[in-house]
């Protein structure tokens, strides 16, 4: 009874447009769903990251505010948020949390071009897919900045006439404490560009050691569930302790952040130099701690967690029963090896059975 299986469909029957959505979304579009998989986890991890980003900077400008065109608006706002680099820490975690957790098993949960490239040169994932990938998460990144500036618009405006008429809007607006820093970062006046280098590549490194870690199988320490937190506490610690210098972590936060901001600021939110260290960084960071995470911290010869195994299997039905897995697909998990012939063979035919039961059902 152990390793009996319910779907889904057996207890909640769909309606025949669903069932019809879902025999195409496994055939001709399941490329396009592991897109939208992949635009939504960045949008959930920028949205939630933007929005306290938003309150903090906008805070810290309004709160000195003398003859604000919006009086009552920056009181109540001043008033009833009281926020903090904790609180902008916090929501990026939450945001990961969410992201992983509801679109990681459709996608994979990549959400950063640097963990797509990592995993093309570690995990043999195709390159063709990569660049789908890669595509849509800084489209994804994009289009969520656009939306935050929008909610956000009116306070925005507020904060920029705050700038103008205290004359600090030269000096404030594209800077890390400025409205446009809450979607293109920069880096703060006279650091030296080479420490903003190290203090980028270090956090990534971290980030991406924890990322690898809690991808490995093999991990005791870290099963499936715990995952989403440890990766989303690894964005809180970088944010922390590290934002103050200036930290980007993901290339396309950074980079859809950066050019929804040129697109309402023009070439003045570009952020000169350090925007190619925002961008890319990152990359090779998230790649050295892939390879010293499997020289050094992992091992192919461990087993895998009982945690894991149950996790992994159901994912591998998944991909067989709707014909989308490759061949070979976590061949290491077939228990067939321990049966003998007449059993594979009844077992063969129960299962196919069982398919060609469904799809007749679903027609």
């Amino acid at each position: 009874m152990s390793d009996s299986k319910i779907y889904l469909s057996a207890i909640a029957p769909r309606p025949r447009w669903m069932t019809s959505w879902e025999r195409l979304r496994h055939k001709e579009l399941h490329w396009l769903v592991e897109v939208v998989a992949e635009m939504m986890g960045v949008f959930l991890y920028v949205y939630a990251g933007l929005g306290a980003g938003a309150a903090f900077t906008v805070a810290s400008i309004l709160q000195n505010n003398i003859g604000c065109k919006y009086p009552l608006l920056v009181h109540r706002f001043i008033h009833d948020h009281p926020v903090a680099l904790f609180t902008v820490g916090f929501a990026y975690a939450v945001g990961v949390v969410f992201a992983i957790s509801l679109c990681a098993a459709t996608s994979g949960g990549h959400f950063n071009p640097a963990v797509t490239i990592t995993s093309v040169i570690f995990r043999d994932f195709p390159v063709r897919k990569a660049f789908r990938y890669i595509t849509a998460q800084v489209l994804a990144g994009y289009i969520t900045s656009l939306i935050v500036y929008v909610q956000w618009k009116d306070l925005f405006m507020a904060a920029e006439q705050v700038l103008i008429e205290s004359g600090s809007y030269d000096s404030k607006m594209f800077s890390s404490s400025g409205p446009a820093g809450v979607f293109a970062l920069y880096a703060a006046p006279g650091l030296n560009l080479a420490r903003v280098f190290m203090n980028e590549f270090v956090t990534d490194f971290v980030i991406g050691l924890v990322i690898w870690g809690t991808l490995d199988p093999t991990n005791q320490m870290v099963p499936p569930a715990a995952a989403p937190w440890l990766v989303g506490m690894s964005y809180a610690v970088a944010v922390w302790g590290y934002s103050p210098t200036a930290i980007a972590a993901n290339t396309a936060r950074d980079v859809g952040g950066r050019l929804m901001a040129m697109s309402i600021w023009g070439l003045k939110a570009s952020g000169g130099n350090y925007a190619i260290i925002a961008a890319l960084t990152n990359i090779p960071a998230t790649i050295l701690a892939a390879l010293v995470y499997e020289l050094f911290l992992g091992s192919a010869t461990r087993t895998l967690t009982p945690h894991h195994i149950p996790f992994l299997k159901a994912h591998k039905q998944y991909y067989e029963d709707n014909k989308i897995a490759p061949y070979g697909y976590l061949e290491g998990l077939n228990t067939r090896r321990e049966q003998s012939e007449s059993e594979l063979n009844s077992e063969d035919k129960v299962r196919e059975s069982r398919i060609e039961t469904v799809s007749e059902e679903r027609v």
